[in-house]
């Protein structure tokens, strides 16, 4: 992580570094590396900071500037329908990292929630009244967007996790997903920049796919109607055998 570092600070065009790491001493060696220059350089982007390790890296920001997302989970075993976050879950744990973030020193804007992006290809919840983590993901983003407390902050997305196990047109679908998750407010995302999302349009057979995942609250009419665009689209991408 260092060396990446050091290649961002060279190269980078005054561009701060965003250090990406799932493991938090990672995290902190490329924050320090950042700074261990005589040079200016603008404050860096933290991927992620969760509510477990606020303790561990958010007393740092009184020595190193910084910015941070906080990933949208817990250790602790879900509570929602079906084993898995709800969507008030979800809110409470923004809620508190933002919380944390201002004991600490944190500015809103400096704060970029993301809920998590999941596989479209098995966004197929088993168990009747459970909503997809599609919907869940979006209606967190719209709650936290209208959340008085909360709409200084950011949201963003790992976009390309939603086209994972797909036949094909996966540019097209994060580029639906993108548009989707633009109506819904998101306003950041991890992303290929050649992909130009948010610039081109998305397909509207593409858009209505995500967009009726994006809809799946748990009902069995949404989900059907979800399940046979996903049909639709995998027979329109398969290659002939």
């Amino acid at each position: 992580m260092k060396e990446y570092v050091k290649l961002v600070r060279r190269w980078g065009k005054g561009v701060p570094v965003c250090v990406d790491s799932s493991n938090d001493d990672v995290l902190v060696a490329g924050l320090k590396e950042w700074y261990n220059t005589d040079e200016a350089v603008r404050p860096p982007l933290i991927n992620s900071i969760k509510t477990f390790t606020a303790k561990t890296l958010m007393p740092l920001k009184k020595e190193y500037d910084f910015a941070f997302i906080g990933l949208l989970v817990t250790e602790e075993r879900a509570k929602g329908p079906g084993g898995s976050h709800s969507v008030e879950e979800l809110l409470a744990l923004a809620h508190e990292l933002y919380d944390r973030g201002m004991e600490y020193g944190f500015k809103p804007e400096e704060i970029f929630f993301d809920s998590t992006v999941f596989p479209i290809a098995i966004d197929m919840p088993m168990e009747p009244g459970v909503p997809g983590y599609t919907y869940r993901a979006f209606e967190t983003i719209r709650r936290i967007k209208s959340d008085p407390k909360l709409k200084r902050c950011h949201c963003s997305l790992g976009i390309s996790n939603c086209c994972r196990d797909l036949p094909g047109r996966k540019i097209g679908i994060c580029r639906a997903y993108v548009a989707k998750a633009m109506d819904c407010g998101l306003d950041a995302g991890i992303v290929n920049t050649s992909h130009q999302y948010g610039q081109k349009e998305a397909d509207p057979e593409l858009l209505n796919l995500i967009s009726a995942y994006a809809a799946m609250d748990g009902s069995a009419e949404k989900l059907n109607e979800a399940m046979r665009l996903m049909g639709q689209f995998c027979s329109s991408v398969r290659k002939p055998s």
